[in-house]
């Protein structure tokens, strides 16, 4: 999971991020139906922090991360998000905060998601 943390988050926001990961349901049951989440599966996670996710390229050719919290705060507010993981019972690890890391992925099968917790005040269509 690649996480990035927005000047406006609150713990509220934190806590709305981990409930939905760990009970989202986007593992496949016997049938091949997303049904299952990473707690029924028995599954982890690795949570490696990405401030760029905030990169805004709507106007000009640099990204602004002026949306991203300041490194301080981010890096606080990363920590307690990986302790919330860790405090619903799903084995967590994570990288280390603003390192250089080379993160390799498998992406194994057709499933990813964006969550963002500003979602949550938005209407459904």
């Amino acid at each position: 999971m690649l996480a990035a943390v927005g000047r406006e988050d609150t713990d509220a926001d934190l806590q709305y991020i981990v409930e939905k990961t760990v009970r989202l349901r986007i593992f496949p049951d016997d049938e091949g139906r997303f049904d299952r989440s990473v707690l029924d599966v028995g599954g982890s996670l690795l949570v490696v922090s990405q401030f760029t996710l905030y990169g805004d390229v709507r106007r000009g050719r640099g990204p602004s991360f002026t949306a991203s919290a300041p490194p301080a705060e981010a890096e606080e507010r990363f920590a307690a998000l990986v302790e919330c993981f860790r405090a619903t019972g799903v084995p967590t690890e994570t990288g280390r905060f603003q390192a250089m890391m080379d993160v390799a992925l498998v992406n194994d099968g057709p499933v990813t998601m964006i969550l963002d917790s500003a979602d949550r005040h938005r209407p459904r269509n």
